[in-house]
């Protein structure tokens, strides 16, 4: 049995939209502008702090502890259940499910926060084929760190497997030691080529095959 954990935003699940839905309900409270979808996009993948250091900047907001504490309070209120307007890309629940029926056991390793992370899930129907959840605020660090990605494979007996959509998952598996494989659909900054990656692909239908190639197994 082969542990695979998987990043979540911009790799199982295309959240941006709801993402920027919670970005845009601060900043209308604040008078600010909103948020265009490609903008919020390119803000996520360090967690919920950092994107929203990013938003105020973008808002020309003041860069001050206490203005940062309100608007991170807002968003998080807003983030943990903003789940109606993602949705999974196409062929991910037949993917996990061909890699479950093969035997490996499937884990998420993410920055975004476990709480936000669990709703989605589970508004998508997700939740059942991991067995192990580590989000941005499991630990005192968050990817690229390999503190996360380690602590998910070792819960897991052991990850053969990174799957991630950007240039901090190639370098969290990097650091980690563990392969990874590059989702180029998702929110990556940078051509797939000039990502570190060990396999990528396009369609998650693909998946299944790629991890048996990989990991010398087969797939159902």
């Amino acid at each position: 049995m082969t542990g695979i954990v998987f990043d979540l935003d911009g790799t199982l699940i295309d959240s941006a939209p709801d993402i920027r839905a919670a970005a845009n309900a601060v900043l209308a409270a604040e008078g600010r502008a909103p948020l265009t979808l490609a903008q919020a996009t390119h803000f996520i993948g360090n967690g919920a702090s950092v994107f929203v250091t990013r938003m105020a900047e973008a808002a020309d907001l003041p860069d001050d502890p206490d203005t940062h504490a309100r608007l991170l309070t807002g968003f998080l209120e807003r983030y943990e259940t903003a789940v109606d307007l993602t949705r999974p890309y196409p062929g991910v629940p037949e993917a996990l499910d061909a890699l479950a029926a093969s035997g490996h056991t499937l884990g998420l390793c993410t920055n975004k926060p476990a709480g936000p992370t669990r709703a989605v899930l589970a508004h998508l129907g997700l939740s059942g084929w991991f067995k192990v959840i580590v989000g941005g605020d499991s630990l005192p660090v968050r990817k690229p760190d390999p503190a996360p990605l380690l602590a998910a494979a070792e819960r897991l007996g052991g990850a053969a497997l990174y799957v991630g959509d950007s240039e901090i998952d190639a370098e969290t598996a990097q650091h980690a030691g563990i392969p990874f494989a590059l989702f180029t659909e998702g929110y990556r900054k940078r051509p797939a080529e000039q990502i570190p990656h060990d396999r990528r692909f396009a369609r998650f239908g693909d998946l299944p095959r790629l991890a048996g190639d990989l990991l010398g197994s087969t797939v159902s």
